[in-house]
C-alpha cells in the first residue's frame, strides 16, 4: 500500500507511539499498536470539481430557481466519489462580513438552503466548506451549510480537524478540505496538515485533499513556487502544501481559488491538479477569457489508493455562469502543465486522457 507506512510513521510520532519497522520489504515500516487499514474491495472513481456558486443575492439567481443548473454537465458527475468546492454559504442567518455597505473587493455569497437538492442530484456526494466564503455569514452561515449539506446526503468536510469518511467498495474513501484561514483546516500549518490526513491514512486506504490555494485571477495560472499572495492575504505554497500532504498518505489533490486552471503534477505516483477553475458561478464570478474554461477531473484509483487512470472533461461557463460541456480546458492545462512542471507533469492527451510522466505518445488508458 503506497505511502501507509510513511503515513503511519507520521502519525505515532506526532501522538508519541514509538515505531517499528515491519516486515513487508519496502522498509517503510509501521506503528506498533497501529493496524494498516486493508485495501478497498475494488477500484473507484472520482470526479472532481472547483469553484461553485448557484447564485447569491443580492447578485442574482437563477430563473428557474436552480433546477436546471447542473442539466447539462450532469453526465460528467458520476462516479463513487463526486467532489465540489461550495464557494458561499448555504444559509438563511447570520450576517455579512462585508457589513451593510461592502467594499468593491468584499464579497458574500449566500445560496438558498433548498438548492442542496441540485447538489445531491447532480451527483455530488462530497461538498469542501474550505474556502475564503465559508464564514461569509459567520458561525451561523457555516453551521446552517453544514446542516444543509446532511439534510441533502452530502458529506462536508474542511472546518478544523473534520475529515469526511465516505463508505465505498467494502472500505471508505476520507477526503479532507483546506483552506488559507483559521474557519478551515488549515493548509498554512502544514505539519498540522500532514498529521490530519495521516490520521486519515490510517483510518482509510484512500485519501483525497482538495485546497483552496493561490493567488486569483486570468493570469494567476502558473503555479509560483512559495507563499502567493492576493488582496495583501497569505494564500499559502501550494506546491510545498501538495507534495507535504502526499508524503503523509494524500493519494489525490485538488485545488481550485484562482478562478483559472492550472497544470496538473504527478509527485511520487500521485496526480496533483493545482486548480480546477470556476465550476459554477451563477451571476457571481467575471468570466472573461480564461476564467470561463473549467473542467471535470475523472480519477480511476485502485483499491490501495494507487493512480490507474484519467481524463479531463473540459467544461465551458456559459451565459451568467452555468456550466456547459467542451471548451479550450484540456490544451491549456496539457501547456501549463508541460511550463510547470517539466519532467514531473502528467502526460494529457489532446482528447484529455491523463497519464503520468514518462508515458509513451498514444498510450494513455481510456476512461468511460
Amino acid at each position: 500500500m503506497r505511502r501507509r507506512g510513511v503515513a503511519l510513521g507520521i502519525l505515532a510520532l506526532a501522538v508519541g507511539i514509538p515505531i517499528l519497522k515491519a516486515a513487508t520489504g519496502d522498509g517503510s515500516g509501521t506503528a506498533q499498536g497501529i493496524v494498516p487499514v486493508a485495501p478497498l474491495e475494488r477500484s473507484i472513481r472520482v470526479a472532481a470539481v472547483g469553484d461553485t456558486v448557484m447564485g447569491s443575492r443580492p447578485y442574482g439567481l437563477p430563473p428557474d430557481g436552480g433546477r436546471t443548473l447542473f442539466s447539462a454537465v450532469k453526465p460528467l458527475l458520476r462516479g463513487d466519489v463526486v467532489l465540489g468546492n461550495l464557494q458561499g454559504t448555504l444559509s438563511t442567518g447570520g450576517s455579512s462580513k462585508c457589513g451593510p455597505r461592502p467594499g468593491p473587493n468584499c464579497f458574500a455569497f449566500r445560496m438558498p438552503p433548498t438548492y442542496r437538492t441540485w447538489l445531491r442530484g447532480a451527483g455530488f456526494t462530497v461538498m469542501s466548506v474550505a474556502n475564503n466564503h465559508a464564514d461569509d455569514f459567520g458561525a451561523v452561515g457555516l453551521r446552517q451549510t453544514r446542516e444543509n449539506l446532511l439534510r441533502a446526503g452530502i458529506r462536508g468536510t474542511g472546518w478544523p480537524g473534520s475529515i469526511a469518511y465516505q463508505p465505498v467498495a467494502g472500505g471508505r474513501v476520507a477526503v479532507l478540505g483546506f483552506a488559507p484561514n483559521d474557519v478551515s483546516n488549515s493548509m498554512l500549518d502544514i505539519a498540522g496538515a500532514r498529521v490530519l490526513v495521516a490520521k486519515a491514512a490510517a483510518k482509510a486506504p484512500v485519501v483525497i485533499v482538495t485546497v483552496h490555494a493561490g493567488a486569483e485571477g486570468a493570469t494567476a495560472d502558473h503555479v509560483r513556487r512559495g507563499i502567493e499572495t492576493f488582496l495583501g492575504e497569505n494564500r499559502g505554497d501550494s506546491l510545498r502544501f501538495a507534495h507535504a500532504v502526499v508524503d503523509a498518505g494524500a493519494d489525490l489533490v485538488v485545488m481550485h481559488g484562482p478562478h483559472v486552471m492550472r497544470g496538473i503534477e504527478f509527485y511520487k505516483g500521485a496526480p496533483i491538479a493545482y486548480s480546477m477553475g470556476n465550476f459554477m458561478g451563477y451571476a457571481v464570478f467575471s468570466l472573461s477569457g480564461n476564467k470561463k474554461q473549467s473542467a471535470v477531473l475523472d480519477v480511476e484509483l485502485g483499491p490501495d489508493g494507487a493512480f490507474v487512470k484519467g481524463r479531463l472533461h473540459p467544461v465551458t461557463l456559459v451565459g451568467k455562469g452555468v456550466p456547459r460541456p467542451g471548451g479550450t480546458a484540456v490544451g491549456r492545462v496539457r501547456t501549463l502543465s508541460v511550463q510547470d512542471f517539466g519532467k514531473n507533469a502528467a502526460v494529457i492527451t489532446p482528447d484529455g486522457a491523463i497519464a503520468p510522466p514518462g508515458t509513451p505518445a498514444g498510450a494513455a488508458p481510456p476512461t468511460p
